[in-house]
């Protein structure tokens, strides 16, 4: 009797391995290696496979530093292969941290884009992009009426023929965004890009609780296949880190591939999208009271001083008519 509880343990404890490992192989077989990035990164030499980079970009045996904390650096990684997927999430492991405790930037962007390797404005790449783009921004330049707290995460669709405004951090063409505190943290953090049946959803796992928090939701998205993942992150006066550690991409409900092939010919758009509000400068703030005082006072100064030369004229007038009689 004892041998056979002894055998049953086993057999069970065998069962449950054999489970675990089967679940986990099963997960795995879903995430498309040729999209995604884990360690170890590099391949022979400097390259890594199925990825491309420039700028500023540097890959270290830990993660691929798109900028070093130093002012006017800019760098980007991309995918080499066109995703062919119609359903997917991309779950990016990254982090940004730097020395400055009040001012840092300027931010990173992560791409599901048509052209890739071209540099830009837009935190590293290409404006004016035909694609989707998730902006992690920390600096805010944005004093107008829709202003919010930085860091930010924001989501932008373009066809190509919008600008995405930086002074104003994207406020006049976003589909939504969310705030969200994950600059200078000691642990790791993640955002999660689901696309699933033209719905859009990020989620963040900043907090180092091992649970999804989502940041927007927006339906009527309407992205082609036969785009490139990517990510770039750019500095100017101020700077940080800009790491990325992982990207993992999963197929989440496979089509098939005719499917695939007729979304190649559409083009991006956002059915809920806002119109882009028209840009307008800010209003220029009026002038502080030192600045009224002294203006005052040079108003002052040159008064006195033209009385001073009208009085000193005139009575050089009156000696001179004296003179003549």
């Amino acid at each position: 009797m004892q041998k056979l509880s002894k055998n049953l343990i086993c057999f069970t404890l065998i069962l449950i391995l054999c489970l675990k490992t089967n679940a986990q192989t099963d997960h795995d077989s879903y995430m498309k290696r040729e999209h995604s990035l884990v360690k170890p990164y590099q391949g022979a030499g400097i390259q890594i496979p199925f990825w491309d980079f420039y700028g500023s970009t540097m890959v270290s045996t830990n993660y691929v530093r798109l900028t070093a904390d130093l002012q006017s650096k800019s760098g980007s990684l991309w995918n080499q292969v066109q995703c062919m997927v119609q359903n997917w999430e991309l779950i990016v492991q990254f982090k940004v941290h730097g020395k400055g405790k009040e001012l840092f930037g300027d931010g990173l962007a992560l791409w599901y884009a048509k052209d890739r390797m071209v540099p830009g404005p837009v935190f590293g790449s290409k404006d004016y992009f035909s694609g989707l783009a998730i902006i992690l921004d920390t600096y805010s330049n944005h004093n107008g009426p829709h202003n919010h707290q930085h860091p930010y995460i924001s989501a932008m669709v373009n066809n190509g023929s919008l600008t995405y405004d930086h002074d104003r951090d994207g406020t006049h063409t976003q589909l939504a965004g969310c705030e969200a505190k994950f600059r200078n943290n000691d642990y790791d953090t993640l955002l999660s890009i689901r696309y699933e049946d033209d719905v859009l959803t990020v989620s963040t796992d900043i907090e180092n609780k091992n649970e999804w928090k989502q940041c927007f939701r927006v339906e009527g998205v309407k992205l082609p296949t036969g785009y490139y993942f990517g990510a770039s992150a750019t500095t100017g006066d101020l700077s940080d880190n800009h790491d990325i550690y992982a990207f993992r991409f999963y197929e989440t409900t496979p089509t098939n591939q005719q499917n695939s092939l007729n979304r190649m010919n559409i083009v991006p758009e956002a059915l809920l999208f806002e119109a882009p509000r028209p840009r307008a400068d800010d209003p220029k703030p009026g002038m502080s009271n030192i600045k009224i005082f002294f203006i005052l006072l040079l108003g002052m100064i040159v008064a006195v001083v033209a009385t001073i030369f009208g009085i000193m004229y005139y009575q050089q007038r009156k000696e001179n008519s004296r003179k003549l009689w």
